[in-house]
């Protein structure tokens, strides 16, 4: 009888030392797992900007891993300032031990929600976070690509007329304002003319109807080439283009994209029912790149907490798509880029 006891007490003492053995290899599973929260800038989603392509290199990463979206990884959206801190707490309390952030004006809110959740990894994708060990920033050399932008509008004006609308004033826009502004003024000194550069913000990431007015008025006033980097405000400089070009074909006025190739926005019908385009060209933000290396690196426990990684030209994380350029346009951006990625050309971000 004892015998039949002890084993009976032997084969007890097995199954919980076996259920605290799973019940532990769970738990550091649960602690290890990392569950990714990307934070958008203003605009949603589906800007066709800045927010889509990060959104998109997330979703590609997680697929290939076989993660599950809105569970192992998720967007949420920023509709106004105030969701800055809001946003990154929701993902903090919800169990994300990631956080990107996809927009330089949310610096503040991760650098203290960083602060008060040492344990937590975070991102700033567009901006810095310096000195904190648990923060990575990504930036990009935009004014490497504006540049090219602005040399190609050079070559391309007609009316010697071109513009910059801008989303909301910062260091980031600036950063493609004053590439474009360089870019442009080498190009007017190597064809040896002048050409005016206007310039205005929408103060919005998300007002299409205000990038439509402004457009409409930088047009009207001359200028044939409009640079627009404003998130889905710049979906307004495209709508003005596309009913300046259907309803007048011989005074045609172009776009140039922002962020990823936005060659298909420039779509427009011709009187003779044949399709054409005003995307002159785009400047290209590699943002999912920068989103997936994030990622990547924490899954392979690798992440650069504390530093500051820097995407140009030279490290492809940005670049100018050929569009409908001229070949000479072609060739002055391809020796361009060439001087740039060699650095024999440093282009200026203020």
């Amino acid at each position: 009888m004892k015998k039949i006891w002890f084993s009976l007490f032997c084969a007890g003492l097995l199954l919980v030392l076996t259920s605290c053995g799973q019940g532990q290899a769970e738990q550091q599973d649960a602690e290890t797992k990392q569950k990714i929260a990307l934070i958008l800038g203003f605009g949603g989603v589906d800007d066709r900007s800045f927010n889509q392509a990060g959104w998109e290199g997330l979703e590609k990463w997680g697929a290939a891993k076989k993660l599950q979206a809105k569970k192992d990884f998720t967007y949420i959206e920023t509709n106004d300032p105030q969701e800055n801190s809001t946003n990154i707490n929701q993902a903090v309390e919800n169990g994300f031990t990631t956080i990107i952030s996809l927009s330089y004006l949310q610096a503040d809110a991760l650098e203290e929600a960083a602060k008060q959740h040492p344990e937590l990894k975070f991102a700033l994708v567009d901006g810095e976070v310096k000195g904190i060990k648990n923060v990575v920033s990504a930036t990009f050399k935009d004014q490497e690509s504006a540049y090219l932008a602005g040399l190609a509008a050079a070559y391309t004006t007609k009316t010697n007329e071109v513009g910059f609308i801008g989303g909301m004033e910062g260091p980031v826009i600036q950063r493609f304002q004053k590439g474009f502004e360089a870019g442009v003024e080498a190009g007017a000194k190597e064809l040896k003319k002048e050409i005016k550069v206007s310039v205005q913000y929408a103060a919005s990431y998300d007002a299409p109807d205000k990038g439509k007015v402004i457009a409409a008025a930088m047009y009207e006033a001359g200028a044939d080439i409009l640079y627009q980097a404003a998130g889905s405000t710049g979906a307004g400089v495209f709508q003005e283009a596309k009913a300046r070009n259907e309803n007048a074909p011989d005074q045609k006025v172009w776009v140039i994209g922002v962020d990823r190739d936005q060659s298909d926005e420039g779509n427009y019908q011709l009187a003779d029912g044949k399709m054409g385009n005003f995307t002159l060209t785009s400047t290209k933000k590699n943002v999912g790149a920068a989103v997936t290396e994030i990622a990547e690196s924490i899954s392979d426990k690798k992440f650069s907490g504390g530093k500051s990684l820097h995407f140009g030209l030279k490290e492809a994380g940005v670049d100018l798509t050929d569009g409908q350029l001229s070949e000479s346009a072609r060739q002055a951006v391809a020796i361009a880029k060439n001087k740039i990625i060699k650095e024999e050309l440093i282009v200026p971000e203020k």
